[in-house]
């Protein structure tokens, strides 16, 4: 009987003492892929996000977008279409904060009318898109647990598989799988999973280019919906650092004058 207590309570020794290291080690890499994109202060790009149905029937949409940096904090960052004609005009703007809810609105231009995101609905769609508004905002290390999981290869490169929890009651996932590539901790690949722990999403980086000899940004996303059979690719095109933005260029009146 005591050798069965002693055997016990050194498995379960091991087994805290593994999850300890799991969340350590899982938090250590969240925090290193943060640290290597810290600094980039400003930037602006173009995009094309390409709408692809189940029957495989495509849209597109141009739009143009500005982020800057907040010491402290999170970023913030505007998106505006420009095209098709229905949706021109039409812009998004997120604050994301360290911890809490992040602040996110869309304008309206048919309304003329700025609309705040509550936290309930960030689970839901970005103008008809793969994206929920909640996969717009930066991903900060203090809006999550982590787990590491393993090591595997991910898109043909040595990756850490790290599981990470959102914090936030309001987020649509339970968890996500993210691959970072071990050698400069870009993510590869993201697996979001439903509430009820089903995958729901998969987002896949591809395209790397590398900016001021140091920032890395995937010059392609692409989300797959596993529930609806939906596709969502962005292409970033032009995409420039080291702009001239103030925290005044991220106002509400900012965005209902954004063109």
């Amino acid at each position: 009987m005591i050798k069965t207590i002693i055997k016990l309570a050194l498995g379960l020794s091991i087994l805290f003492s593994a999850t300890a290291f799991g969340q350590d080690r899982g938090l250590e890499i969240a925090k290193k892929a943060e640290e290597v994109d810290n600094g980039w202060g400003s930037n602006s790009n173009q995009l094309k996000m390409t709408l692809t149905d189940r029957n495989g029937r495509k849209t597109t949409r141009q739009m143009h977008g500005y982020s800057k940096e907040v010491e402290g904090d999170g970023d913030m960052s505007m998106t505006i279409f420009d095209t098709p004609e229905t949706v021109k005009g039409t812009a998004s703007m997120t604050y994301t904060h360290k911890t809490g809810d992040d602040d996110q609105w869309l304008f309206m231009p048919a309304i003329d009318r700025v609309k705040r995101i509550s936290s309930s609905s960030k689970s839901g769609p970005f103008m008809g898109s793969e994206f929920a508004f909640e996969d717009l905002s930066s991903q900060e290390v203090e809006k999550y647990t982590f787990k590491y999981m393993s090591e595997e290869k991910m898109n043909g490169v040595d990756c850490f598989k790290v599981e990470r929890f959102p914090i936030s009651k309001t987020s649509g996932y339970k968890r996500n799988i993210v691959w970072f590539n071990k050698m400069n901790y870009r993510p590869e690949k993201i697996e979001f999973y439903d509430r009820k722990n089903e995958l729901m999403k998969t987002l896949t980086f591809s395209e790397y280019k590398q900016y001021s000899s140091k920032y890395w940004r995937a010059s392609v996303m692409e989300m797959i919906n596993h529930r609806n059979g939906k596709e969502t690719r962005l292409d970033f095109t032009n995409l420039k650092f080291d702009i001239e933005l103030t925290e005044e260029d991220f106002s509400q009146n900012a965005l209902k004058r954004a063109k």
